[in-house]
């Protein structure tokens, strides 16, 4: 047994879980959880069709490439959202999907971590999406936090980090839009980036899974491919960035994202994939093209998000520190009790389940003891319907 499990700390759902069997609801009231990402916003129908319609295609092996038409989908919509420049991104040599992008955050640090190597870091906003940190140990690695407070808009500051610590960086995640701030890494702090990562020769994996949920609708989230590009970097050197269609069309179930950048990682990945990822099922892999192909039912995902951050917070923000962050569907509110308390105290009386946030950080500033970023806070995701977000915003004022 590898003994880097045993690094591993529980995730926060199992204490979540922990929480719910110790505190069950003495309320009479229905549940309502609000602790996990998932979009309960209905899958549109003209991609339930095509999964459907392409069951047929169980019949043949997929390729770990994945078909040629959806690489070719994903690198269209890569290059209309973000303006890329046309041709700079193949279908061929810069596109890989994946089953979901969890996997993949996961399994890029086990392509690229070399442990041989005197105490490699990978770095990773904290708070941060666990996934970043088991990869980290996984492959070798001690992960090195950057912590996201109120205090630096909650962005990781890039200039606080010590020349050493760069020098042993051989990976850094980046979250942006923020998982669960909502916060936004704006295009200097990208491009500055790129530098350190010329200059000390690490990686660049942006998680951008929540890019197609932003609340301005004029103001997209700037990705890494076109911070890259517009900066003059079309060879996307040392760039790679993850996105999926979970939260962008309402098919977490479906599994189904990519990684593209850096040709050259891409074609490693590749191999590394061969031998340990799973192919993409052929009917998903279709059902994924046209989701790819429409926006339309992505512009009204966020008329349904927007409404409900709107109704909420008329709601909320009276009795709580909470603002509206700039992407996302996450509130990510100041408390004046420890989280989890407040979490259980909430689910007790309310039903109402939300996750408290110093499960989704670490008490550390980079290598060193330090406060929890998430202490006193909660993630409150506004995933359930208009009706039942509203109902658990009414509920949580009332426990305030």
């Amino acid at each position: 047994m590898t003994p880097s499990l045993s690094l591993l700390q529980p995730y926060p759902f199992e204490r979540l879980a922990k929480i719910k069997q110790a505190f069950q609801s003495e309320s009479g009231k229905s549940p309502i959880d609000l602790s996990i990402g998932e979009p309960k916003h209905p899958t549109p129908q003209f991609i339930k069709d095509e999964l459907v319609n392409r069951l047929d295609t169980v019949g043949s092996y997929p390729t770990t490439k994945g078909h040629a038409l959806l690489r070719t989908a994903i690198s269209d919509w890569l290059t209309t959202r973000f303006s890329l420049p046309q041709g700079s991104v193949s279908a061929d040599e810069h596109v890989l999907p994946v089953n979901g992008t969890r996997e993949a955050l996961f399994a890029i640090a086990q392509v690229l971590i070399d442990s041989t190597k005197t105490n490699p870091l990978v770095l990773s906003p904290n708070p941060f999406y666990q996934i970043y940190e088991g990869a980290a140990l996984l492959a070798g690695a001690d992960p090195y936090y950057l912590n996201c407070t109120e205090e630096s808009d909650y962005l990781p500051d890039f200039d606080g980090v010590p020349a050493d610590i760069w020098e042993r960086c051989q990976l850094i995640y980046l979250c942006s839009p923020s998982n669960p701030t909502g916060a936004v890494l704006p295009e200097t702090e990208l491009v500055k980036l790129m530098a350190l990562s010329d200059q000390y020769n690490f990686v660049i994996a942006s998680d951008e899974c929540y890019s197609e949920i932003y609340l301005d609708e004029e103001q997209a989230p700037v990705g890494l491919l076109e911070a890259a590009a517009r900066s003059g970097r079309t060879d996307f050197k040392n760039c790679l960035v993850f996105h999926s269609l979970s939260k962008r069309s309402n098919v977490p179930g479906l599994r189904s994202g990519f990684v593209a950048g850096d040709k050259s990682l891409i074609k490693q990945f590749l191999l590394y994939r061969t031998y340990h990822g799973s192919s993409m099922p052929l009917p998903t892999q279709y059902a994924s093209i046209v989701a790819w192909g429409d926006e339309a039912h992505v512009k009204e995902n966020r008329r349904q998000y927007r409404q409900k951050f709107d109704a909420v917070l008329e709601i909320l923000q009276p009795v709580l520190n909470v603002q509206k962050p700039t992407a996302s569907f996450y509130l990510w509110p100041e408390l004046e009790m420890d989280d989890e308390a407040f979490a259980s105290g909430l689910l007790k009386t309310q039903n109402v389940t939300v996750l408290p946030g110093s499960f989704l950080a670490r008490a550390k500033n980079g290598l060193a003891e330090g406060s929890n970023p998430g202490q006193n806070r909660v993630r409150i995701a506004l995933v359930a319907s208009l009706e039942q977000t509203i109902e658990a915003a009414n509920r949580i004022k009332a426990f305030i």
